[in-house]
């Protein structure tokens, strides 16, 4: 069977997969247990929170639409990382989304009390069974019934929210917001480290990147939606319940949205926000049964998990990593206790965000050329220092819980990898790379290279015809005798001069700022260079050969074919592909025999066509 994925999502199924991963606990449980320590500043708390996520979604976004892969955290940690760690992400976010979910599964059951007083303890645990096996056949249907899915119980569930902030506004009691910080403002940072876990869907979204449609635009805007959408409902009902519910009825309570409802709507209100939570734990609990499968799944495919997990059905669903992850999930609602679900999970969460930022860093230190995403986070590398020294802050704050998991997870995984996947895999990353370029050696990173120009290419809608036709209107640059590299840049600016209508002089300052990342020797003697045109729809390939050679730099070979892509902005993306498939060309066993052998320009172009 097929080991690839169907790509089903669009930007609002999953935007609702990724809200409803996180409007749960953080929504219907936290703010009782967050305002007995920090009181009406919790509001504060909340916003404080989703601006710590803002590294982490940021940085994942980027790595998202550079490698759209099935569990993609996982996938970002092992191209970036090497292995272990990519086994230690990948081992901590399934087991993270897998104690969320469990943990959304047994609110179902605890909320349920509102509907039925008498139920037990364990009879609360077997509705959480019995959802758990709800949201698995859910998922095993396929994964756009699900996201469909997902959306109808998202939209519900906001419904019921924005009637409970419009118009539980109007019973508001400015009383209750005094004293703001009643425990210290110290309280309203620790309050949202507490809180922070909240927002922990949006980083589930790269887990399923593979199944997205058009995923350079779908991804960062479903995240960014998805984190404003979510944020400001954070704020506004957890606003309105501190000013609805007394504070001693308030304070540690589980079930505080509700207490907010009966305040004004009486008993109906609270079942009406009961149900609202039940919504809110079923796409919680739906969301990471999906999300989680997705890890193992691609843990799978490189050998680091059994093979079982990567088996997919006729519909393109990998349903025993989906089954496997559920089993585990029922173990975990059966025989652990709330507290330790909820701290390892939060510490988990937190674990994943501090190497996704790790992973920009050195993707982007590696500077490999097929490293191509369609979003850039803004702040390099700043904004991923200070989220990695945060959620480090946050994890050692959280207590001896959170410092021997992280310990226990890092020698577990190293355990597994050790005893299972050392010898199954042989497979380079940005941090081997990266080494080998400090000890001054070259280490040729060949398969990471090419998997992620086959993922590039596999995600980008445009095709090599659309290529082959500016190849065929190229400019053709035919010379016979040594040059420097400022005649060869002077030689560009004038044939490109007449065709863009821009002065020789203008050109060549455009040539002189080009990037040097994207300055590509792809063996020797071959260039490919690029730089960024001012306006929209342009997009020039220029083609030329020197047999004596073109002197790039003294250190550096003579260069005998060099291809200039110049572009406006509009046309990034088909830069990113033209760049992949002259790259392509310029490999070929014969490529340089025949370029060097053709006759005349017409030849030239022949060979390019011929080549693509």
């Amino acid at each position: 069977m097929s080991q690839k994925l169907k790509k089903d999502l669009r930007v609002f199924e999953l935007f609702c997969i990724s809200s409803g991963a996180m409007i749960s606990s953080g929504l219907f449980v936290l703010p009782g247990i967050a305002f007995s320590q920090a009181g009406p500043s919790i509001v504060l708390s909340y916003f404080i929170a989703s601006i710590l996520i803002i590294p982490a979604f940021l940085s994942t976004a980027e790595l998202a639409t550079a490698m759209p892969k099935a569990g993609g955290n996982y996938f970002f940690t092992d191209r970036s990382l090497g292995p272990w760690i990519g086994t230690l992400v990948g081992l901590s976010d399934w087991f993270s989304l897998a104690l969320k979910s469990a943990f959304a599964l047994i609110g179902i059951g605890s909320f349920m009390l509102l509907f039925f007083p008498g139920l037990g303890e364990m009879q609360i645990k077997i509705i959480a069974v019995a959802f758990c096996i709800i949201s698995v056949i859910v998922n095993i249907s396929g994964i756009k019934h699900s996201g469909r899915f997902q959306a109808s119980l998202v939209i519900i569930l906001l419904s019921i929210l924005g009637f409970y902030i419009i118009y539980g506004s109007f019973f508001l009691e400015s009383s209750r917001y005094t004293p703001f910080a009643p425990y210290g403002f110290n309280s309203i940072f620790a309050t949202a480290g507490l809180v922070a876990i909240s927002f922990g869907g949006l980083t589930k979204i790269p887990n399923i990147a593979e199944e997205v449609k058009n995923p350079g635009r779908t991804i960062p805007l479903a995240m960014f939606f998805s984190w404003l959408v979510v944020s400001i409902l954070y704020a506004f009902v957890v606003f309105v319940t501190v000013g609805l519910v007394n504070a001693q009825q308030l304070a540690g309570s589980l079930i505080p949205i509700s207490l907010g409802a009966k305040s004004f709507l009486g008993f109906p209100g609270s079942l009406l926000l009961g149900f609202a939570a039940l919504l809110a734990y079923v796409t919680t609990a739906t969301a990471g049964v999906l999300t989680a499968s997705r890890t193992p799944f691609a843990m799978s495919r490189d050998n680091l998990m059994p093979s079982i997990f990567q088996k997919i059905s006729a519909r393109g669903i990998p349903v025993y990593s989906i089954l496997i992850t559920s089993v585990f999930m029922i173990f975990i609602i059966l025989f652990l206790s709330l507290e330790a679900l909820v701290k390892v999970a939060s510490t988990s969460f937190l674990f994943v965000y501090m190497f996704n930022n790790f992973s920009v860093i050195l993707m982007r230190q590696s500077a490999m050329p097929y490293y191509q995403p369609k979003y850039r986070a803004p702040f390099y590398p700043y904004m991923q220092i200070i989220g990695i020294l945060s959620y480090g802050f946050l994890i050692i704050e959280m207590g001896l819980v959170a410092i021997i998991s992280v310990i226990a997870f890092s020698v577990l995984s190293l355990l597994w990898f050790l005893a299972y996947s050392r010898r199954r895999i042989k497979r380079e990353s940005a941090l081997s790379h990266l080494i080998c370029k400090a000890r001054g050696k070259e280490e040729k990173i060949c398969r990471l290279n090419s998997e992620l120009r086959t993922i590039m290419l596999d995600t980008d809608r445009f095709t090599k015809s659309e290529f082959k036709e500016y190849a065929s209107n190229a400019i053709i640059i035919d010379l016979e005798k040594e040059i420097s590299w400022q005649d060869f840049l002077n030689i560009i600016a004038d044939k490109l001069s007449a065709r863009l209508k821009l002065k020789p002089k203008r050109i060549l300052r455009f040539l002189r700022k080009y990037r040097k990342d994207f300055q590509v020797l792809t063996h020797s003697g071959v260039m490919c260079l690029n730089f960024v045109l001012p306006g929209k729809n342009k997009f020039e390939i220029i083609m030329a050969r020197d047999k004596e050679g073109i002197l790039f730099s003294d250190d550096a070979s003579v260069i005998f074919a060099a291809f200039i892509i110049a572009y406006s902005s509009d046309y990034k993306d088909f830069f990113r592909n033209s760049f992949v498939w002259i790259v392509d060309v310029a490999e070929k066993t014969d490529f340089e025999r025949r370029w060097l052998d053709a006759e005349n320009t017409d030849d030239l172009r022949k060979i390019m066509l011929e080549c693509i």
